[in-house]
């Protein structure tokens, strides 16, 4: 299997798990970033067919998710039932960050491979793309993981019975 295959494949993967995410989501604003980001995988994708195709290089759009992701998570509602509901999905965006993790990981390794200086500069960029994916789902995960991470101070006011407890154990 050659690099633009493998790519390919990757990129496929990766649109099929996203796909996969905005069906699962009920919140149309996760909704939103999971199709955008399926479209991204979508371009890639059509991109290295075209280059494994013609041996050219095309021209890649600049993607806007990261500013339509920030405008989904200042929406997207804190209520503690909404988090519940995303709750079990927290393996899913684990496993979605260790894809493009893996994703960017591979393309910096490419392009710092590539002889060619336009197909560098393309998967430099493929690269960064699928680093601000990472970025993003490493936001919802934490947005969606915050009440598992944070205590609330009431969960202490049990302290002092016990440093009390022990103070009377030690008298």
């Amino acid at each position: 299997m050659n690099v633009f295959d493998f790519a390919m494949k990757m990129e496929e993967d990766g649109k099929a798990y996203y796909e996969k995410l905005a069906n699962e989501t009920s919140l149309p604003g996760l909704k939103t970033i999971f199709t955008r980001l399926a479209e991204d995988e979508q371009k890639h994708y059509e991109i290295f067919l075209e280059l494994k195709k013609s041996g050219s290089v095309l021209a890649m759009r600049d993607t806007n998710i990261l500013a339509e992701a920030k405008n989904v998570f200042e929406e997207l509602p804190k209520e503690e039932e909404t988090l519940k509901g995303l709750k079990g999905d927290l393996e899913a965006y684990q496993y979605a960050m260790k894809l493009e993790s893996e994703s960017f990981r591979f393309y910096e390794n490419a392009a710092s491979e590539e002889k060619d200086l336009a197909t560098k500069e393309l998967l430099t960029k493929i690269a960064v793309e699928e680093h601000k994916h990472f970025n993003i789902l490493e936001n919802i995960f934490n947005f969606v993981n915050t009440p598992n991470q944070s205590l609330a101070w009431g969960e202490f006011s049990n302290l002092g019975e016990f440093s009390q407890f022990g103070r009377d154990v030690d008298d």
